[in-house]
């Protein structure tokens, strides 16, 4: 359905080859732009936005999208894989070998000396699911001790943090102002998980990716350029559960 916003977009000199979408959403305050595994781009906007100024924020992220669809659509396939004795998995930048145990030492995966240690799982999904869980425990646990000098610099109060299973996002914002964090961007450095986790602690206070949100984020980190162009580097080869 053509809109107003629709047509304020299609006016810019966005890619022919592009596929996109307007979509209103009620309880948006500001445009949202998402790109989604394929490359495809959504543009989610308030009731009331009002398509010049739409056009005018689309036009000044042109650029980074238009690299943000270039990634997406040269994507190489999704890591996998096999879950045998010395088979590296990393944290927080650090790689581990992962040491298969006996059956029936429970279902606990941990770091001990330096290796990932599991009970072989009956299954390589399960395995998958159980090493997942791990990432999900440990990285809450240290996303939470880590938020706290962020809010305190942004200026807001401590919400709360989790890593969990985000599907094709890194970070998501919720309603009631908690983060989410992919449990996958726990394999990478200290300084580029920091990246996710500011970003959405910055959309507490600057929703959308604005000027206002982009002056945020480099208030926090000064070198956030440098990190996001680290980040799009090593995003595409993150493990997220596949295995053979």
């Amino acid at each position: 359905m053509s809109t107003p916003v629709h047509q304020a977009i299609a006016a810019l000199p966005v890619p022919g080859e592009w596929t996109w979408q307007v979509v209103v959403r009620p309880r948006r305050r500001t445009l949202g732009i998402e790109v989604d595994e394929s490359g495809d781009v959504l543009f989610a906007v308030p009731p009331d936005a009002d398509p010049a100024a739409v056009a005018r924020a689309v036009r000044t992220r042109l650029p980074r999208l238009a690299r943000e669809v270039r990634d997406r659509r040269t994507r190489p396939d999704e890591p996998t894989k096999e879950l045998v004795g010395g088979t590296g998995f990393s944290y927080l930048g650090r790689r581990h070998r992962l040491k298969l145990l006996p059956p029936g030492e429970g279902d606990r995966v941990r770091l001990y000396r330096g290796w990932l240690e599991m009970p072989r799982p009956r299954t390589a999904d399960e395995g998958a699911r159980r090493i997942a869980q791990w990432y999900e425990v440990c990285g809450t646990r240290w996303l939470s001790g880590r938020l706290p000098s962020y809010a305190s610099r942004v200026g807001l109060p401590v919400p709360r943090v989790e890593a969990r299973e985000l599907g094709p996002r890194w970070g998501a914002l919720g309603p009631d102002g908690a983060i989410t964090v992919h449990w996958a961007v726990l394999q990478l450095p200290p300084s580029l998980v920091d990246l996710v986790l500011v970003h959405e602690l910055c959309h507490l206070r600057a929703p959308g990716h604005g000027v206002a949100f982009r002056r945020q984020v480099s208030l926090v980190l000064p070198d956030a350029e440098e990190r996001e162009k680290l980040f799009a580097d090593a995003e595409p080869t993150l493990w997220r559960g596949a295995v053979r």
